[in-house]
């Protein structure tokens, strides 16, 4: 299997992959670099039923893949990237969420019910994996699963990143009424019923990035203001 790792590196993170004569299939302009024996062989799936899911979702239909010997790094990104290892599951991504995985996982697509992809956050389309193997998502920023057993969950679809295939989902309105909904300011919530495993995000590294630098320069701002004042003091 191949090697895949998240390296996080001042706040920014890629994902790196090492090769020995093995496949990778990844999101169409995820390439960085390479360096190495690895060719790139880049061929669209899903005839003209995969352009129109295209056309639907903004998913790509043309994911390269990359085989032989040597290092892959993927596009660095200020979100986050969270790695699954399937054992012959089916997990249901988010619009967007797929980034890369290895030859034996299969990807395919799945059509929601029309509320559901209007309101629940996730499209009318939404990206399939299933076998063996691993996949990355890309993610706004560092996940928590949450294993339901024979239970339900309630979330913010925002917040939605996957789920086990098993898992039933459907979108309802937050509170009873649609005018309570909208006064809550949730308006439609994701709900999963059953047996599995849901991905969701705890916090987005950019805002928590931006954050950061927005005290740092606060901070500085302050410290400055406070040497520009004592040095008027021993002045006077």
């Amino acid at each position: 299997m191949a090697e895949i790792e998240i390296i996080d590196r001042e706040g920014v993170r890629l994902v790196k992959i090492t090769l020995q004569n093995e496949t990778v299939r990844a999101e169409s302009g995820a390439m960085y670099y390479m360096r190495g024996n690895i060719q790139m062989e880049s061929a669209g799936t899903g005839g003209l039923g995969g352009f129109l899911k295209s056309a639907v979702t903004g998913e790509n239909i043309f994911r390269p893949t990359y085989k032989g010997t040597g290092e892959l790094y993927l596009e660095p990104s200020f979100g986050g990237f969270h790695i699954l290892e399937l054992q012959g599951e089916e997990w249901i991504m988010d619009a967007g969420g797929y980034f890369a995985s290895e030859e034996t996982v299969e990807i395919t697509a799945k059509r929601n019910k029309l509320i559901s992809g209007l309101f629940g956050g996730e499209g009318l389309f939404q990206t399939v994996a299933r076998g063996r193997g691993k996949l990355v998502l890309s993610t706004p920023g560092p996940i928590r699963e949450i294993h339901l057993q024979n239970n339900r969950l309630v979330v913010d679809g925002k917040y939605a990143v996957a789920r086990k295939g098993n898992l039933d989902y459907r979108v309802e309105k937050a509170a009873r009424t649609f005018m309570g909904s909208m006064l809550s300011g949730e308006g439609f919530v994701n709900v999963y019923e059953g047996t599995g495993t849901v991905l969701i995000a705890r916090t987005a590294y950019g805002r928590a990035f931006m954050k950061g630098k927005i005290s740092d320069i606060i901070s500085s701002k302050v410290a400055a203001a406070q040497r520009e004042s004592s040095s008027s003091s021993s002045d006077s």
